[in-house]
């Protein structure tokens, strides 16, 4: 772990560090993204998305805060071993105690990650609408901030009535997303996931599949609210975020689904993330 002056943290240090605003208040936003044989996939999206909510929460951003800097801090937080493995790396930035003064620090973790690429696995994933609590439909809620109440208990939620996710709703009881990312659903030929003003995550993925999506002659791509009674009516549903790229969706109540589409996707999405590893001449 790293603060923002590059220093390696002790455990004290990282108390210290994270009871800033973060702790005490959720002030605090994160990029997560993965990091194949010291190469970060997707870097450019997710650092100007990184930048985006940072100027959106008011965060003072230092002049030294380049993507040739966020790229650097990220790899100097991982070892020499490190670097030859598939690491699932996430980069929280929270603003110091002095609010008036507006400065930020900021905490890398790592986790490992088994496959280099994205893998669409056949495992059971059952989920259930989590109706208990909404997430507001503002452009707050297109960020990944550390207040993440929401999905901790949908997610005890999930652990105590055997569900893999949890599918969540808005103030307007339309379905924006899952516990665990993004969520596409496919009725025959249109491929369809949730606008951001309905609240749902502004996923560096998602944005990645509608551009696949809109490109494939077979389907037709639309951008708008989904109702909970289209889910039982849907082909397929998919949940998709950057750790895990897609994940699909086998049951929901009584409907079971197929994931056709998704297996069609997942190589259309690790060919545009090996590209995004070739570093411009």
């Amino acid at each position: 772990m790293l603060n923002f002056n590059g220093k390696l943290l002790n455990d004290n240090d990282k108390i210290l560090n994270a009871s800033n605003r973060a702790l005490q208040f959720g002030d605090a936003v994160f990029e997560e993204l993965r990091v194949v044989n010291g190469e970060a996939i997707f870097l450019e999206d997710h650092y100007l998305r990184l930048m985006s909510s940072m100027r959106i929460l008011r965060m003072e951003i230092p002049m030294n805060f380049t993507m040739e800097f966020f790229e650097e801090e990220i790899l100097r937080t991982l070892s020499e071993q490190d670097l030859k493995a598939s690491k699932g790396v996430k980069f929280i930035v929270y603003r110091n105690n002095n609010l008036d003064e507006n400065s930020i620090s900021y905490v890398i973790t790592t986790c490992s990650l088994v496959n280099p690429f994205y893998i669409l696995t056949d495992s059971p994933y059952e989920v259930e609408l989590f109706k208990d609590f909404y997430k507001n439909s503002s452009m707050l809620s297109n960020l990944d901030t550390n207040n993440k109440i929401l999905n901790v208990v949908g997610g005890i939620y999930a652990d105590e009535n055997d569900y893999q996710d949890c599918l969540l709703i808005n103030e307007h009881k339309q379905v924006i997303e899952t516990l665990k990312g993004n969520l596409f659903i496919v009725q025959k030929n249109v491929i369809k996931t949730a606008p951001l003003v309905d609240g749902c995550v502004n996923g560096i993925i998602r944005g990645k599949l509608i551009d696949i999506v809109k490109k494939i002659e077979d389907y037709q791509f639309v951008e708008e609210s989904i109702s909970p009674f289209e889910l039982q009516k849907a082909d397929e549903l998919f949940t998709v975020n950057s750790f895990n790229g897609i994940i699909s969706i086998t049951k929901y109540r009584k409907k079971n689904y197929d994931n056709t589409v998704a297996k069609a996707l997942i190589g259309k999405l690790n060919t545009t993330a090996r590209f995004s590893l070739v570093k411009p001449v």
